[in-house]
């Protein structure tokens, strides 16, 4: 995964640097290694909507660093039924291609859609694991943007509701 996201960088021109720093998925821990923001991390978490009492689907919520994923508000933005989980380690880790703690925020399948809190947009560079734990990447968000296109929303809270704590 670690190749393809290069690829992928690369053939759109994007503006991005890569940071190696010791093994670490914590979304905190690797932002004080990588020496920015937590606000400027890309926190990457896959979530299962239910749609109906027998359906659902897979959201890739990249939310930012100092924040956590609202689950109501992702439910209620994919007209999900109420019921939303973070995914299985083993679901979560075939649908992202990467391990836990190296989820990226880009989906390349086609059962995880892209879903990024606006605020993360506010930063003119964001930070994530690039599908290994010793190795990040610093990319402009208008490239991000720009390439990843994702689906715009407001997902995250600061509140104590339910609280994310994966890395991404």
């Amino acid at each position: 995964m670690y190749g393809k996201l290069l690829d992928l960088l690369d053939s759109h021109q994007a503006r991005y640097r890569l940071i190696d720093h010791p093994a670490e998925g914590r979304t905190d821990l690797a932002s004080l290694l990588r020496g920015h923001r937590l606000e400027e991390a890309a926190k990457c978490m896959v979530v299962r909507v239910s749609i109906t009492k027998r359906t659902g689907m897979y959201v890739l919520a990249v939310v930012p660093g100092d924040r956590q994923v609202d689950m109501d508000a992702l439910a209620d933005l994919v007209g999900g039924c109420g019921k939303t989980a973070f995914a299985t380690r083993e679901i979560a880790e075939r649908l992202a291609g990467s391990v836990s703690g190296t989820v990226m925020p880009f989906s390349f399948h086609p059962d995880l859609h892209l879903i990024v809190d606006e605020r993360l947009l506010d930063q003119e560079e964001i930070y994530f694991n690039a599908a290994r734990l010793d190795r990040s990447v610093g990319l402009a968000t208008a490239d991000y943007l720009r390439i990843a296109a994702p689906r715009v929303a407001a997902i995250s809270t600061a509140g104590d509701r339910v609280l994310a704590t994966a890395a991404g």
